[in-house]
């Protein structure tokens, strides 16, 4: 009886061990942001083995993308020709700047803070995310993080917090890019609006950081320009503006093809042909379609119409998992139309109401 419980005992003790072995080495891998060399079962059973890196993972050296690959990525962006031109515009201008300064020589003092204007869905904060990502290849900024908020990352509901709040979110961008995306809404001129407050914290915090902070302000076009002439202050650091055009259906049709692409999936010419026929539509009655957005939300719909009829089949082949067909587009359209009975029900409605 003695003899059954000790081994018990012992399988229970073995499993904790593994347990904690497995634990151990999960900890390491959420810290540090990697892996363990070997799997848990095969990890020492003494924990002060446990390889763990000298440095914090904030001092750690992170491995920052060339200015060459910065700007090939640049290149095969589908569209935005004027802002890659601008782009490129501003990546020489930073470039020699840093070889004159290297050089002992002066430098005109200018504002990197920019405008970016143009709808939702047309790669503002994509090239945001690579400006940044530049910068920090030419060594105008030390990291080069894209920190990106709006109007409730900024902003608090009481008096005395929002400029607490904003200092905390330009703290976690220094050294890279704050990008406030529909940063008009920060001027609502409202009673009880701590909007002003996060605009006087920022400006305050842009002069405190130069050097340290790009911030880069999104919106629509006429609202962004009434944002900036409200304030001197936004009006004289904001002196660089970037306007993002829609994107053609051509172009649609291309980041729709690279979306098939990437997500492991086939379209053909046919069903291309009713894709190209959505987007026209799309774009014709839907004034907020979204650009990028609106493609984005197409090829998941689709991907759902594909799933539904597919889920009817036994045991269908590789082909059909992947391919999106004209049919799912036809599918997708016949959901999205209005319903007959609802229209017809309106003016039925209409007689019924007594006249007045």
């Amino acid at each position: 009886m003695n003899d059954r419980r000790d081994e018990i005992i012992a399988a229970q003790l073995e499993a904790l061990q593994a347990l904690n072995r497995r634990n151990l080495a999960n900890m390491a891998a959420d810290l540090w942001g990697a892996a363990p060399t070997q799997a848990p079962a095969q990890l020492s059973d003494a924990p002060e083995k446990l390889d763990l890196p000298d440095k914090k993972p904030e001092e750690a050296a992170v491995q920052k993308p060339s200015l060459e690959a910065l700007m090939a990525q640049l290149d095969a962006y589908i569209g935005l020709s004027r802002v890659k031109q601008e782009v490129r515009d501003l990546t020489n201008l930073m470039r020699v700047r840093q070889m004159r300064l290297a050089q002992g020589l002066e430098c005109v003092d200018m504002s990197l803070h920019m405008v970016f204007t143009g709808n939702p869905g047309t790669g503002k904060t994509m090239i945001a995310r690579l400006i940044a990502q530049i910068y920090a290849a030419l060594g105008v900024l030390k990291k080069g993080q894209l920190v990106e908020v709006d109007r409730a990352g900024l902003v608090a509901g009481y008096v005395g917090q929002t400029a607490g709040k904003t200092r905390a979110v330009v703290e976690k961008a220094l050294g890279g890019v704050l990008f406030i995306d529909e940063a008009y809404t920060l001027a609502g001129g409202r009673e009880n609006d701590f909007g002003q407050e996060a605009i006087d914290t920022l400006l305050k915090a842009m002069e405190d950081h130069r050097g340290e902070l790009v911030v880069i302000v999104a919106g629509y076009d006429d609202l962004m320009a009434q944002f900036i002439d409200s304030n001197p202050g936004l009006r004289s650091r904001f002196n660089r503006y970037l306007h993002f055009e829609d994107y053609s259906v051509d172009e649609l049709c291309q980041i729709f093809q690279l979306r098939v692409r990437q997500g492991g999936y086939t379209v053909d010419a046919q069903a291309m042909r009713a894709v190209r026929e959505y987007l026209v539509l799309s774009l014709l009655t839907q004034p907020n379609f979204g650009n990028g957005r609106g493609v984005r939300n197409l090829f998941e719909n689709l991907i759902i119409c594909q799933a539904n009829r597919l889920a009817e089949q036994a045991a269908p082949a590789r082909e059909a998992l992947m391919a999106i067909t004209a049919d799912d587009v036809r599918t997708l359209r016949a959901r999205q139309a209005p319903h007959p009975e609802k229209s017809a029900a309106s003016p039925e409605k209409k007689e019924e109401e007594p006249d007045a």
